[in-house]
């Protein structure tokens, strides 16, 4: 036993005593719901685990091995994860948009010896080289050559009797999963993440459910916002939907049809479906409260079109929801303020704190032991560097209030500096994004004549729309100081996105100033600082 009260117990957060628990308790309570509208109770969600966990054990999975999942968000996807932490084992889902170097760097990374994965991305792995550990690969779909590997059927994972499945203590602070950073800005790091660190992002982050709500999981599986909701229902002996992605057309349907009373909505989201046509049956839903990222016009006017109680937060895989608001709070951009058992700081590039309105990055450090990320696998510098001093370094630029409302400025790198005025992306994010015909935006620097940046934003068009840049600019130019106006406007038809819906601005900024990318000076457009009359 563990005399520290801040450990959770076993059957409170590893997941194979969870669902142990919930069989044994609720057996008939219908735990996951399908896009094929399967169902499983938790009886046979327990059953399922069991025999795919044989079948794994039967491959030669143990305590502690790294497997790789290559899927889309399916029932194979969930079993997959179950059974290997059923095992002890580690579960390290891969993003299914991989591929080439991206993807041998996270298989070699890995150490894997297996990878359970999707028939159709399989021939994948023949175009790189899986490294000297990967050997075996289970397919979910129609059989495929892969060169070099041992390629076993599904069915290896549907053991008769539900076979050899040895008894393995899992203890809460085990590596439950690693989980791959975004690579927006370079090579993903692997994040190896505890069930304490699961679970307390599980139950900080969402305060408002219990056990007989419904959630809607449309994140995917290989992302700290699908997983975590998966983590939500199992830690509550709940009902879960998952699906594949957020469609704006089909949200409601869903919502409607499954009866689910708790959403996430993620970027975009909230704008498109502000976006919708207005219906007199916007509030003719069971949908009663979410979470929302980030907190602005669009996000509270979702709130009251729709009828919802919202909260927000600031989370990342490597954390455990250290901020979060009130439900629809009054101030706009805010992250919330700092939860109990928490330490947050805002600094400079020595660790040193600044004051009240002043922007830094935001660190932070909680007093439950594995609450956080135990750092990036194979990676003990950038490891090192995220946790100087003893505290856990976001990368992330933060400002705060007096009254400890903390507010998210941008990531450190997508900063914009452009002549002496450090200008937000999020921000003019925010304001461009204000516009009915927008559907999606990215601001960027691109290289100024004058050194330091000029601000470049590239946007897409609400569908069925089109933008027009000198409209947009001059919309722009009733809502933004002068420093922030676009010298350059670029719209496209998407803007390119990691499957997690996050813009991947390192393409946007590699390609630059294009053809096609409107130019206000080209235009003779001034634009020139506000003076005011002293006299």
């Amino acid at each position: 036993m563990v005399y520290d009260p801040r450990i959770p117990e076993r059957n409170t957060c590893v997941l194979g005593a969870l669902i142990e628990k919930w069989a044994d308790q609720k057996p008939d309570h219908v735990a996951f719901i399908f896009a094929d509208e399967t169902q499983w109770t938790w009886a046979e969600v327990l059953d399922l685990t069991r025999r795919a966990a044989a079948g794994f054990h039967s491959l030669g999975v143990s305590h502690g091995d790294h497997v790789l999942s290559w899927q889309p968000n399916c029932k194979e996807a969930l079993l997959t994860w179950f059974a290997l932490n059923y095992l002890g084992a580690v579960y390290v889902p891969i993003n299914i948009a991989y591929k080439g170097n991206l993807l041998e760097h996270v298989v070699q990374l890995s150490d894997a010896k297996l990878i359970i994965c999707h028939s159709e991305l399989a021939p994948l792995l023949n175009d790189i080289d899986v490294g000297q550990h990967l050997s075996d690969v289970i397919l979910t779909g129609e059989p495929v050559l892969v060169a070099g590997l041992n390629v076993h059927p599904l069915d290896v994972l549907r053991q008769e009797g539900q076979g050899e499945v040895p008894g393995v203590l899992v203890e809460p602070w085990d590596c439950m999963y690693i989980i791959f950073t975004s690579g927006t800005t370079g090579p993903s790091k692997a994040v190896m993440s505890s069930y304490i660190q699961t679970y307390t992002m599980a139950v900080e982050a969402v305060l408002d459910i219990t056990g007989e709500d419904r959630i809607l999981a449309n994140l995917p599986l290989f992302h700290i916002g699908g997983t975590i909701h998966i983590f939500i229902t199992a830690v509550l002996g709940g009902s879960c939907v998952l699906i594949d992605s957020f469609k704006t057309d089909e949200f409601l349907p869903v919502v409607r049809k499954y009866k689910i009373t708790y959403a996430c909505l993620l970027g975009a989201m909230a704008s498109f479906l502000l976006k919708r046509p207005p219906s007199e049956d916007d509030r003719d839903h069971g949908l009663l409260h979410g979470m929302t990222v980030p907190w602005n016009e669009e996000s509270r006017a979702v709130a009251e079109r729709y009828g919802l109680r919202m909260r927000t937060l600031f989370n990342m895989t490597e954390t455990c929801a250290p901020l979060r608001s009130d439900t629809n709070p009054t101030i706009l951009g805010t992250c919330g303020k700092p939860r109990e058992g928490v330490e947050v700081r805002v600094v400079d590039e020595n660790d040193c704190e600044v004051a009240p309105g002043e922007v830094g990055e935001f660190i932070m450090r909680t007093d439950r032991p594995w609450a956080m990320n135990h750092g990036y696998y194979k990676n003990p510098e950038a490891t090192a560097a995220a946790w100087r001093n003893g505290w856990f370094h976001t990368g992330d630029a933060f400002r705060y209030d007096e009254d400890n409302n903390f507010f998210f400025v941008d990531r450190i790198k997508d900063a914009i500096r452009r002549r002496g005025e450090n200008i937000s992306s999020f921000e003019v994010e925010s304001e461009v994004a204000a516009h009915p015909e927008v559907g999606e935006v990215a601001a960027i620097p691109t290289p100024s004549n004058f050194g330091e940046d000029d601000v470049m934003i590239v946007v897409a068009p609400v569908p069925g729309h089109q933008l027009n840049p000198l409209d947009l600019f001059r919309f722009l130019e009733q809502r933004m100081a002068h420093f922030m106006l676009p010298r350059y406007i670029r719209v496209l038809d998407e803007l390119p996105k990691t499957p997690t819906q996050k813009v991947r601005k390192h393409l946007l900024r590699e390609a630059g100033v294009t053809t096609d990318t409107w130019d206000r000076e080209a235009e003779g457009i001034q634009v020139k600082r506000q003076s005011l009359d002293n006299s």
